[in-house]
């Protein structure tokens, strides 16, 4: 740990009661330089009226070597009650996971290409203010949150948390193609590239899997992706009935034994999901589940595959394993959220 996670800067917002002493409650900012400009931020909290209830502002800016978990560890022992995660899916990953079972709230200040999380919780994007409103005045809202174990090749295991989505396949190759330069200039155009390269890959992931502990299954398919919730960007409903409070995951196997399976998947997931599910007429125009996608949903999912493969956690690249273990933790993680949102839709 640096020396300036142990000892992080303080906002001069308000909190001194003339002795020097620190008084109301203790919010503590973990920024990443790259995606947020510190200078910012830093006035736009220092200008919101709901922080007048709060101490000093606790400062702690992540690193290349640690994208937020020591940063966020430091919070906690430093006293903080809120954290306000400023970055992108990495960063509110990491910082997520060392919340978890701690008595502090976890807020959003979106930034990158993804805001996988702020998307599936219906957060605004691109607007600070409104942002930093929410986080210090805003309501606290339980979600779940997914656990994976991760075997590596030699029988060494990691534990990591995610958010949002894992994925082995054409999911986590395409990210290991990604030109980090491109994604900084051009967004979420960069995955194009990477998805054309990914699918040059040939390989199929062979693997067992068993769910909640029953009959273990063998199955072929190009890709696997299991879902604390199910929308991406652009609109794109990926596992259409994955809820982020409801205990469970959703997962599926994209399974194209053709070009005319990948059409299947694609008129499924952008139009059928992205589109007509979303109305009550719309519904009644969806097809027949097609061979190319098996949606499954449980709470704990164990698989073996053939030979180690590519894992992604909420965007990121994990390297490769040969098995590994997801499980959710129900009401694991508080997030804040507007007063108006506090309570689940139906």
């Amino acid at each position: 740990m640096t020396d300036d996670i142990a000892t992080p800067s303080r906002s001069a917002a308000t909190g001194d009661d003339g002795t020097g002493r620190t008084t109301g409650r203790t919010a503590a900012v973990i920024f990443n330089p790259v995606k947020v400009d510190e200078d910012t931020l830093r006035a736009a909290i220092a200008a919101e009226p709901g922080t007048a209830d709060w101490g000093e502002t606790l400062w702690y800016e992540t690193t290349a070597d640690d994208p937020g978990a020591g940063q966020a560890r430091a919070a906690i022992e430093a006293g903080a009650e809120l954290v306000i995660a400023a970055g992108g899916d990495g960063t509110i990953r990491a910082v997520a996971q060392e919340l978890a079972g701690s008595p502090a709230t976890l807020a959003l200040l979106p930034s990158g290409t993804g805001n996988l999380l702020a998307r599936n919780l219906d957060l605004t994007l691109d607007d600070l203010e409104h942002s930093i409103a929410v986080a210090f005045s805003g309501a606290d809202r339980d979600i779940d949150l997914a656990w994976a174990e991760i075997r590596r090749e030699g029988g060494r295991t990691e534990r990591e948390a995610f958010l949002v989505m894992a994925g082995l396949g054409l999911d986590a190759k395409m990210l290991s193609h990604t030109d980090d330069e491109l994604k900084a200039r051009v967004g979420w155009l960069a995955y194009v590239d990477a998805i054309r390269k990914a699918l040059k890959d040939k390989n199929r992931l062979r693997m067992r899997y068993r769910l909640d502990g029953r009959q273990t299954r063998t199955v072929s398919a190009h890709t696997l992706i299991i879902g604390n919730c199910g929308s991406l960007p652009a609109n794109i409903l990926l596992l259409p009935t994955a809820a982020i409070d409801d205990g469970r995951f959703e997962a599926v196997f994209l399974r194209p034994e053709s070009a005319w399976g990948w059409v299947q998947i694609f008129v499924k997931i952008i139009w059928e999901n992205g589109v007509l599910r979303r109305t009550k007429i719309g519904r009644k125009l969806m097809s027949p589940d097609v061979d190319a996608l098996r949606y499954v949903k449980g709470s704990r999912l164990d698989v073996v595959l053939s030979r180690p493969e590519e894992l992604e956690l909420d965007g990121d690249s994990f390297g490769r394993t040969q098995a590994f273990r997801t499980w959710i933790d129900p009401g694991g993680l508080t997030v804040r959220v507007p007063k108006s949102e506090a309570a689940p839709s139906e």
